[in-house]
């Protein structure tokens, strides 16, 4: 019997007689040559980089051609390290484009767009430099990387660079977009609408003029997406506005999103945006300087958890409001938020800043610390927007008032108990009608809290 042992040591001193082909003497292939871990190697086939300006049309021509003939073949293009300088390159169906991290780069040379595609079941880029260098899109594209109507669509370790409009927009997709950074767009890092269940992981979005990570959809239905892990930090609003732009993470009418584990600093507005998106899980998060409210859960939502989350350094907390316009039904707890402002980025005679977690409708509120409030810890309603709201179990310091709560005609229901109150300094608990005080101090009961049956003040400490 010849052994495992046996038959390595003949294949090995065969190979040493010449017996056994080296891998270097096999016969060559046909067809395109293959590079890196069964690629096409783009250099092979005449596409080089460092061609500059010049060459660009012919470099794009080229590339092109050989990546829609590796599609073809379900072969990724490898590209080599340096810079190669095209346009208009249109990704088809199996498209795989791939290089060397931080290495290989594609410079956008003008005239029109850099990278899209319209349909297909896959496409994949990974390990690219992806360079707008600022120069302009053509009308009909909003984004360096366009991809539409993708079923998976892999974005990986690239970088997207200087984009004139978006970065990367994805429309109608599914798939995954990770550990890649995006950053200088001029518009938004990352755009994506009517997406199929897309990950959105371990990335970095800095820079960018109007928004981060935008998660939209243009009618309210179930997306799906989840963004985890992810570090945003100087977004901007160039078009100004009262929060439409400016937002670390933005989701509108995209309902069962989840939004855990990021971090996110220096937001022009919000930290995390929930418009119109029901069934929001937003848990876990960093939010550091925030330019108007941290958390923000508004307008024609029904399901909001916001648990876990760090705010520090903000003009308002958490928010979960508009219940005028059918925002309802969250739970609030575990949350720090501290270190307000008094001011936000706008003036309006309605606004209101300085309050850490203000609340209306359907809603707990429990376990969370505010510390460092200007004007309320709390706030539970608005006029007569109240409905239901428990709020137990908080801890508020230094604040003006520890919790306002609405006492306006028609205000609903509201439990508060167990909260500690350390350096109130108009009071604990007091009634507002709209902005303005309207009791004595509640926290003690008595007969001032008993002019408010809808109201149930128990166990509240105030130090």
């Amino acid at each position: 019997m010849i052994s495992r042992r046996t038959l390595l040591g003949f294949a090995t001193g065969a190979t040493g007689l010449g017996l056994l082909p080296l891998a270097g003497s096999a016969a060559p292939l046909s067809g395109p040559s293959i590079g890196m871990r069964g690629s096409i190697d783009a250099g092979t086939e005449g596409v080089i980089p460092g061609r500059g300006s010049k060459e660009s049309e012919k470099t794009s021509r080229q590339l092109a051609d050989l990546i829609a003939k590796a599609a073809r073949q379900n072969l990724p293009v490898f590209l080599s390290p340096g810079t190669y300088e095209v346009s208009n390159l249109m990704l088809p169906d199996g498209a795989r484009l791939t290089g060397i991290a931080g290495a290989t780069r594609l410079v956008y040379g003008g005239g029109g767009f850099l990278l899209r595609a319209d349909g297909g079941s896959r496409i994949e880029l990974s390990n690219l430099v992806i360079d707008g260098a600022g120069r302009g899109l053509d009308g009909q594209t909003s984004a360096l990387v366009h991809l539409s109507g993708v079923q998976d669509a892999s974005i990986d370790n690239c970088e997207i660079l200087a984009s004139a409009k978006t970065g990367l927009q994805l429309e109608g997709c599914g798939g995954r977009i990770e550990r890649s950074s995006i950053g200088g767009a001029a518009e938004y890092g990352f755009y994506a609408v009517d997406s199929r269940r897309l990950s959105v992981t371990a990335n970095s979005v800095s820079d960018c003029g109007n928004g981060g990570i935008l998660i939209h959809r243009r009618s309210k239905g179930f997306d799906g997406t989840i963004i985890s892990g992810n570090r945003i930090a100087q977004i901007g609003a160039t078009n100004g506005g009262t929060g439409q732009y400016g937002n670390g993470i933005n989701l509108f009418r995209a309902d069962g999103v989840t939004v855990t584990g990021n971090q996110i600093t220096q937001a022009a507005f919000s930290a995390i945006r929930a418009n119109s998106a029901s069934n929001a899980q937003i848990a876990n998060n960093q939010c550091f300087q925030s330019g108007e409210t941290g958390i923000y859960a508004e307008f024609a939502f029904e399901g909001a958890v916001i648990s876990g989350n760090m705010v520090d350094g903000a003009a308002n907390g958490i928010s979960v409001v508009n219940f005028n316009e059918g925002g309802r039904l969250a739970t609030v707890a575990n949350n720090i938020v501290r270190n307000l402002a008094a001011t936000g980025p706008y003036v309006l005679e309605e606004a209101i800043f300085g309050v850490g977690i203000s609340v209306e409708a359907d809603t707990v509120v429990t376990g969370n610390v505010v510390e460092n409030a200007p004007l309320w810890g709390l706030a539970l309603g608005f006029g007569a927007y109240l409905r239901n709201v428990v709020a137990s179990g908080n801890m508020v310091r230094q604040a003006r008032i520890g919790c306002a709560v609405s006492v306006v005609e028609g205000a609903g229901n509201a439990i508060i108990s167990g909260n500690l109150f350390q350096g109130m300094k108009d009071g604990a608990i007091i009634g507002h009608r709209w902005k303005a005080p309207a009791t004595a101090e509640l926290a003690r009961g008595g007969q001032e809290a008993g002019k408010f049956p809808q109201l149930t003040i128990e166990g509240n400490r105030m130090i």
